[in-house]
Order: structure tokens, then sequence, then C-alpha cells
């Protein structure tokens, strides 16, 4: 009899046990991304944007729908992702995957997922960005079986994918790569009230969104 996993339900442990995901040392996000400047426009909406989050932070915890109205979808606007060839599809169903145990299969509904229409690698569209979004109240580290369950699916046919797990205030970054077994390699967390740390996130999701042109590039060629 075949059992169903639900993926809010997984731990870390389980996703080890089931997908053979295996941890890398931290890494920076020099060694990945090309961090350009700011300009003084995207500054300021990056200020405005903490300043709108925090008014709803401070009387109450803040929802998982709320945290991506106010943060995460002006934040991949302001880094591109609203623009061609990036394709941003939300809270769609995962197709259920099989792993290794033949009588467990996971299910579960991503909440952000950034495409490239444009690349293709073994004929399926390319995943840019995947990312899982709690509520305030939880930390960022929750989210990561859920995350990198959904970043499976993707490195069948890719070799590597980015994913986010954010709660509204912190933002963790990892760069997950193809490969038997699979790898994951968190990035330093970053902070959208601590200036340096939100100007880094929002120079690193432009720097992801931005390397979907070179991709498009070489699935033309």
């Amino acid at each position: 009899m075949t059992t169903t996993l639900n993926t809010k339900n997984l731990s870390l442990k389980d996703v080890y046990r089931l997908l053979g995901f295996q941890k890398q040392p931290i890494g920076a996000y020099a060694d990945f991304l090309s961090l350009e400047p700011l300009t003084d426009y995207e500054q300021q909406e990056l200020a405005q944007i903490a300043k709108d989050f925090e008014t709803y932070l401070t009387p109450a915890k803040v929802s998982e729908g709320l945290i991506k109205v106010l943060t995460l979808f002006p934040l991949l606007r302001l880094a591109g992702f609203y623009r061609y060839p990036v394709e941003l599809h939300l809270e769609e169903a995962i197709e259920r995957i099989a792993v290794t145990d033949d009588d467990v299969q996971i299910t579960g509904r991503f909440d952000v997922l950034a495409i490239n229409r444009e690349a293709e690698f073994g004929g399926q569209p390319f995943w840019v960005l995947i990312v899982e979004a709690k509520n305030s109240s939880f930390a960022v580290n929750v989210g990561l079986p859920q995350l990198l369950t959904y970043a499976y699916q993707s490195l069948t046919s890719q070799p590597m994918v980015w994913g986010m797990v954010t709660n509204g205030l912190d933002y963790q970054f990892a760069r997950l790569q193809q490969g038997t077994p699979p790898t994951y390699q968190l990035m330093p967390t970053l902070h959208l009230f601590e200036p340096d740390r939100a100007l880094q996130l929002l120079q690193s999701l432009k720097a992801i969104a931005s390397l979907q042109r070179g991709a498009s590039r070489t699935a033309v060629a």
C-alpha cells in the first residue's frame, strides 16, 4: 500500500532519508552571483517595503498571505521577476514525487515559483527560483524541508536551482545542485530591517533574475 506524505509534515530528517539530500558548508553570495550596486530609486523602494511591513508587524504576527503581499511580491517586482522571460506561478500543486522508497509518494503546493519561459532543460521549463513563505512568528528554517522537496522535482531535469524561505523579516537563500546525491548549500541569512543585509537581499534577487537572460541565450543557441 502506498503512503502519501504532504510536504508540510516533513522534517529535514525525512527529506534526507526520502530524497537523499546532503548539506554542503555555508556559501557566499559573491561566489555565485554578480551583486551590482542599487540605484537610488531601488534603495528608496526597498526602504518603503521595510517601512510598510514594520507597520503591520508591530501590533501582531503577520500571516503568510500578507507577507507575500507586503514584502515578497514587491521585492520580486523590484528585482525584475515580473519581466520576460521570467514568469511567476503561485500556489500550484506539485506532481506526486516518487522517492527511493517505492511505497511513499510526496505531494504539496509551493508558494511561488519563477520559471524561465525560453530556457529548457530536458524538455522541461527552467526553474529559476522557488520561494516558501511562513508567517512572521516562524523561524525561516521551518520552511526548508518544503523548499528542498519542491526543488527536488526540478533537479531531475536541470543542473541547479535557487530557493528562498522567508518569514518577511529573514530571508534564507539556498543553492540546490543536481547530483548523486543531490546537495544544497545555504547562504548567510539576510534581514529586511538591517540596511546592509536588506541591500544584499535585493541585489541577490536581481542577480538571480538577471542570470536568466544568459540562460535564454544559451537555450536559443
